[in-house]
């Protein structure tokens, strides 16, 4: 205990937060938001969605499983979501640095110092996460005692990070399928790719602003990402170009590309005051009594009443009744904003990736 560096989390809004550094010993600064998922940090950690977001995890006690080794399979990392952690900072109650199971190979606070990444454990979780409750999320700064060094000043919603951690070129996955799918990269988690191959597709990932409407493919697939859809004009305009070819090919999108594809349609999207971040978010179909728990991890939202004629809602939130997913009424398009892969989370929607298969078979495209 004695050896550890003193830390704290300043908000925006003054309000102080002490603790330990168990992470990267630097300072930084980025959106501070809360995730209230038992589990899953390495997920979340390395969930490209995260990028300039400094991560609460509201759960008590974290790290008492380790971290996975770097495996890879088809050219992905089988325990983690990308290639590496992705979130700012990482803010925890209790720390443990004794880890127990199978699949670990080093303690959590290893892994974030290898990656250069802080995190500060000791902090009031709860008091912090009624306080992002309350007023909303903010911009906050994880400072070091000892340290001289000051974060760089950013403005989170200003900044275009699907830019930064989308691909830079063109890779394919599962090259010969029957089927060819274009997956647009805002941000994209491994087990998206995963649950493509696994349904028998050829995938060809692509920049976010690729122009990707000359290229020859059987569907259409938007990735999840971090930051604001507004930020993403060449994705957008990509998209309009799409809706508006005269082959309606089947199109699914997941979280960012949910926003994208909606704001492509027409729609707006707004700013939640504290997002959703969590493996328990009930959702349901519209116009159904289907009812399902799911994973997310976004803070801005489609608004259902700006949705364009053609467009109908297809999900929605139960507990705050937020739009939760959109389709076509006639055209092969739908997107939904939680996380079917999962990976962490519950697999209640995986199905929606079959909906989208049995889109690309049909023979009414």
């Amino acid at each position: 205990m004695e050896n550890r560096k003193h830390a704290r989390l300043v908000l925006d809004d003054g309000s102080e937060f002490p603790g330990f550094s168990f992470g990267a010993e630097r300072p930084v600064r980025g959106e501070v938001v809360f995730n209230t998922a038992m589990t899953g940090y390495v997920e979340s950690l390395t969930d490209p969605s995260y990028a300039g977001q400094i991560m609460t995890l509201t759960y008590p006690l974290i790290g008492n499983y380790g971290v996975p080794p770097k495996t890879a399979e088809s050219g992905l990392l089988r325990f983690m979501e990308s290639d590496r952690i992705y979130a700012q900072a990482l803010v925890v109650g209790q720390y443990s640095g004794d880890y127990s199971h199978w699949n670990a190979v080093e303690s959590l606070g290893q892994w974030l110092q290898c990656e250069g990444i802080p995190a500060i454990e000791g902090v009031d979780t709860r008091r912090l996460t009624k306080i992002l409750r309350e007023r909303g999320v903010m911009m906050g700064q994880i400072l070091i005692d000892g340290c001289d060094e000051h974060p760089t000043a950013v403005d989170y919603a200003e900044v275009n990070y699907v830019a930064q951690v989308s691909c830079k070129e063109v890779v394919k996955y599962n090259e010969g399928a029957a089927k060819r799918v274009v997956l647009v990269d805002y941000g994209v988690k491994n087990n998206i790719i995963r649950c493509l191959i696994d349904r028998g597709l050829e995938v060809v990932r692509v920049p976010w602003d690729y122009d990707f409407n000359g290229m020859d493919f059987d569907g259409l697939f938007l990735s999840n990402g971090p930051g604001n859809p507004e930020a993403c004009v060449a994705a957008v305009d990509n998209l309009r170009r799409f809706l508006a070819s005269p082959v309606a090919r089947p199109c699914m999108g997941i979280c960012m590309g949910h926003q994208l594809l909606s704001v492509a349609a027409g729609a707006k999207v707004y700013k939640l005051k504290y997002g959703h971040r969590s493996h328990n978010q009930p959702v349901r179909q519209v116009g159904t009594s289907r009812c399902f728990i799911t994973s997310q991890n976004h803070g801005y939202c489609v608004d259902d009443a700006t949705l364009p004629n053609g467009w109908l809602p297809f999900m929605q939130n139960l507990n705050d009744m937020s739009n939760e997913g959109v389709r076509h009424a006639e055209k092969p398009w739908f997107s939904v904003q939680f996380h079917p892969e999962a990976c962490g989370g519950p697999t209640d929607t995986e199905f929606l990736f079959d909906d989208f298969v049995k889109l690309l078979n049909s023979k009414q495209q």
